[in-house]
C-alpha cells in the first residue's frame, strides 16, 4: 500500500499563491501517476494536475494551465503543487492521489488517497 499525506494549505487572496506538498510512503515503487485532485463544496472530486513518477509526463485541467505547476522529488518522495494566480473558484479541499498502473485523470482511476488540505481563497 502507498500512504500518502498532503500539506500546505490555507487561506490566500484572490491573486495570491500557495504550494501544496505530498509526501508518500509505503510501497513507492508501484507508483505511476501521482495526481492531485479538488473538491469543491458543490462538485465531485475534479482532476487538477497529474505527473508520472518516472519519466516526464505532466498535464493539467484546462481550468489551471498557466497558473499552477506540479514537480516532484523522487529523493524526497515528494509531489509538489505550485499555485498562482488563485481565484475564489479554486477553493475547496485538494487531495493528492496515486494511481498504480498508467496515467489516470478522473477521482475513480485513482488506487490511493491522502486525507485533503483545504485551500480557501478569499475575494
Amino acid at each position: 500500500q502507498v500512504q500518502l499525506v498532503e500539506s500546505g494549505g490555507g487561506l490566500v487572496q484572490a491573486g495570491g499563491s500557495l504550494r501544496l506538498s505530498c509526501t508518500a510512503s509505503g510501497r513507492t515503487d508501484s507508483i505511476y501517476t501521482v495526481g492531485w485532485l479538488f473538491q469543491s463544496p458543490k462538485n465531485e472530486r475534479e482532476f487538477v494536475a497529474g505527473i508520472s513518477w518516472v519519466g516526464d509526463y505532466i498535464y493539467y485541467a484546462e481550468a489551471v494551465k498557466g497558473r499552477f505547476t506540479i514537480s516532484r522529488n523522487n529523493g524526497e518522495n515528494t509531489v509538489s503543487l505550485e499555485m498562482n494566480s488563485l481565484k475564489p473558484e479554486d477553493t475547496g479541499v485538494y487531495y493528492c492521489a496515486v494511481h498504480t498502473f498508467g496515467r489516470a485523470g478522473v477521482a475513480s482511476e485513482y488506487d490511493y488517497w491522502g486525507q485533503g488540505t483545504r485551500v480557501t481563497v478569499s475575494s
